[in-house]
């Protein structure tokens, strides 16, 4: 998507045509990833013949399609005519590679941009065009066990770039236990505790979670440190840590339930500890990044209640639950994390 400037008198007629357009750069990306066209590329270079018989595409509009991903800095093709994944592709595009981000993709393919041209409704109704609530969503989400296998291979797709950044702009070394909250298989723990021996604990969330988790964890070779937590957090207590984290899980509930989750947190943060919220948060004059602001609309078309706050919001949330010694930093991409902190005993 075109950045664009908070300045609109600077904003071109082409940049909002390409603005416009958008969306079929991302749908092209997202049926990449759906066909396997990366993957496929993994043993070596491809003719357009090859390529189109693999990923399984008619032969109309497969060179189009394959020279837009050229056009679109995702393959690279020689002067023989062969495609070939660039570096990013190989990467982050390849099935079972292990920054592997496409599942995401499939995510947003499956459940979020088909919404999305509802996007009028919602304005005008304020009501979610997913289900009738947050809890639709997740009983939607969770309802098969395919379904629950994709959305937590999702979760580890939008997560793996983040946990990277956080295990290196954290003092991991001065903590021992970890849990983070609603965490699908486990990519963030297992991230972390990959790069630090020292640390145990796991993950929290519904129960349906708990194969994805375990399997997910014992690939990694970590079963022996990492754990999972099953329950509810807007009934159940969150399991104690010295590091609880709550990664993109406030966005998805209105303000009277962000407040009850981070109440909560407080409770189970031992004393001395920490609490990492991390999102993709609205910049404080709400004009210099359009990503907080079209997540927020996100949340208005999947849930009923959800909305992005500013990074500042999140800290006077997180003082009003007890936390104290916030910070916030940027974690790479559009998100940023606040820190809170709770006395020592």
């Amino acid at each position: 998507m075109v950045s664009m400037n908070s300045d609109s008198e600077i904003i071109s007629p082409d940049q909002i045509i390409e603005l416009a357009n958008s969306f079929r750069g991302a749908k092209a990306l997202m049926s990449a990833v759906e066909l396997g066209v990366f993957s496929a590329l993994t043993a070596g270079p491809l003719g357009l013949e090859a390529l189109r018989t693999r990923i399984g595409i008619d032969t109309r509009g497969a060179r189009d399609f394959l020279d837009s991903l050229v056009a679109l800095g995702l393959l690279a093709r020689d002067a023989g005519g062969r495609y070939s994944n660039t570096p990013a592709a190989d990467q982050f595009l390849v099935t079972g590679s292990a920054t592997y981000i496409g599942a995401w993709f499939d995510h947003f393919r499956t459940h979020e941009y088909p919404h999305w041209q509802d996007l009028t409704k919602a304005l005008q109704t304020g009501k979610a065009q997913f289900g009738g609530s947050s809890a639709d969503l997740y009983a939607v989400l969770y309802g098969q066990e395919k379904g629950v296998e994709a959305f937590a291979r999702a979760m580890s797709g939008a997560t793996v770039l983040i946990a990277r950044q956080l295990d290196a702009v954290f003092p991991w070394r001065r903590y021992r236990t970890l849990i983070d909250i609603g965490t699908a298989e486990g990519c963030l723990p297992v991230q972390i505790a990959l790069n630090h021996p020292h640390i145990a604990g796991g993950g929290f969330d519904l129960p349906s979670l708990q194969g994805p988790f375990e399997r997910y964890v014992r690939g990694h070779g970590l079963s022996g440190r990492l754990q999972f937590h099953s329950g509810d957090f807007l009934s159940d207590r969150l399991p104690s840590a010295d590091v609880l984290i709550f990664g993109r899980v406030l966005h998805n509930w209105d303000l009277p339930t962000k407040r009850v989750l981070l109440a909560k947190a407080h409770e189970a943060v031992a004393a001395g500890g920490v609490l990492i919220v991390y999102e993709r948060f609205i910049d404080d004059d709400r004009q210099s990044s359009a990503a907080g602001l079209l997540a927020s609309l996100n949340m208005l078309v999947m849930t009923s209640g959800g909305f992005e706050i500013s990074a500042a919001e999140c800290t006077g949330l997180m003082r009003e639950a007890g936390f104290d010694s916030l910070q916030t930093h940027t974690l790479g991409g559009d998100q940023r994390m606040v820190i809170g902190f709770t006395a020592k005993s």
